[in-house]
């Protein structure tokens, strides 16, 4: 692991009209609207016209799904890493292309095999860069307003579930499935490649320092300022060796298994209650609305009064809606239940973040939150493919709400606990 980082340029007076942090927070919140807003909300919106063509179970569709989060995990380990050497701009446009190229081949496909590799592979290459370097990139730009700009990166999604469901729902509604999944992966290719070309790596490539600061003092006080003071010296074997990175390793688990396990299968299981495809598209594009005021507002509460104490918020309003979700059969109780649900989501997106950066700093970050996206995604992998197949075994979805709320008490567990790793570079 590399040691903290000392080149940043000591030259004062460097001036510019506008921060280029704020560039790059515009550049992923669009990266997030259309990569996140359209993968993660629209896979509910084509299950159920998909599967009446093609007659296959939820399980063997969710399989493509859970698969692709694995396929992104690894990526996202190696995404990370190449954008710690390259920088985001060649991984997001060149990785991020893929997303675009799934949709418009989904337009095509005729048998499950070819849903399930396309989506898999294809869909997960693409996902891989959404989170680790956007959010390894933006760490970079920002430290006092960090949970703020995280936050409204992430708002993307709220912003692009919102319009992507419903976009599709209609499409569908109005063409067909495969019309729908051409013209969305077109607008994702050309969307991504766009954005991406605006990211820049780290606030020192145009003369400054986080927040828009000038450069000014010796190297040693630039250190002192982009990195905390208790990961100094902290060494990669010790990060992964420390009961904070399992900790942390185990609050973005229980994040991947409620995100995977419930909003893929929303708008099916709005459906199962006796409503209609756009009443589940609906429901989605609520939930991703929600999530979009939890990022900012949460993210700016944790700003103000602490990151950890508002993650241990989340997870355990998270746990409180899902026993809501138990009981909530009419349209008014699931828009209840989407509201609420979606705004933790949104808040535990943002927090997860900032909690890891403030644990371990900005050294070799791309890297680290490679490594706990990876703990997610494995889990998240899963969780999609059990909710598919605890359907097709019980005929609803109610048992996978009680495992979403064991998984959200041991977040809250977990996020009340997480302490900081000591700063000798041994683990604790």
């Amino acid at each position: 692991m590399a040691g903290p980082r000392q080149d940043v340029p000591a030259q004062k007076g460097v001036n510019s009209p506008l921060f280029y942090g704020y560039v790059v927070t515009a550049s992923g919140f669009l990266i997030w609207a259309i990569g996140w807003g359209t993968y993660t909300t629209c896979f509910g919106v084509f299950l159920k016209p998909m599967l009446a063509e093609f007659g296959w179970t939820r399980a063997e569709a969710s399989l493509a799904y859970s698969i692709s989060f694995l396929v992104q995990a690894a990526m996202g380990i190696c995404a990370g890493w190449l954008n710690d050497r390259l920088g985001p701009r060649i991984v997001v446009v060149f990785l991020g292309s893929f997303l675009g190229l799934c949709y418009m081949l989904m337009s095509e496909i005729s048998a499950l095999w070819q849903f399930q590799i396309n989506y898999a592979v294809m869909g997960g290459i693409g996902t891989s860069v959404l989170t680790v370097p956007v959010m390894a990139t933006l760490s970079r730009w920002f430290m006092k307003r960090r949970g703020l700009m995280i936050g409204i990166v992430q708002a993307g999604i709220g912003v692009g579930g919102a319009f992507f469901a419903p976009f599709a729902g209609w499409l569908i509604l109005a063409h067909s499935w495969r019309t729908a999944y051409f013209v969305i992966g077109l607008m994702t290719l050309s969307g991504m490649i766009v954005s991406g070309l605006l990211l820049k790596g780290d606030p020192k490539d145009v003369g400054g320092l986080p927040d828009g600061e000038m450069v000014s003092g010796t190297p040693r006080t630039i250190i002192q300022r982009t990195t905390p003071t208790w990961t100094q010296g902290l060494s990669f074997w010790a990060i992964v060796r420390s009961g904070s990175f399992w900790m942390l390793a185990g609050m973005y688990g229980s994040f991947g298994f409620c995100r995977s396990a419930f909003t893929p299968h929303m708008a099916a299981h709005v459906q199962d209650l006796g409503f209609s495809l756009v009443d589940g598209a609906n429901v989605v594009a609520l939930l991703a609305g929600s999530s979009m005021i939890g990022r900012i507002g949460m993210g700016r509460l944790g700003d103000l009064i602490g990151n950890r104490s508002t993650l241990t918020m989340s997870f355990a309003a998270t746990a409180v809606i899902l026993m809501w979700g138990l009981m909530a059969e009419s349209l008014w109780g699931l828009y209840l239940f989407a509201v609420v649900f979606g705004f933790g989501w949104g808040a535990q997106a943002v927090l997860r973040f900032s909690v890891a950066t403030e644990v371990f700093g900005l050294t070799s970050l791309g890297f680290v939150i490679g490594l706990l996206h990876f703990s997610e995604a494995l889990i998240a992998a899963f969780a999609s493919y059990i909710a598919g197949y605890i359907f097709d075994l019980a005929g609803n979805y109610y048992p996978v709400f009680w495992i979403g709320i064991a998984v959200s008490i041991a977040g809250t567990i977990l996020a009340w606990v997480l302490r900081p790793p000591r700063s000798s570079g041994q683990a604790p």
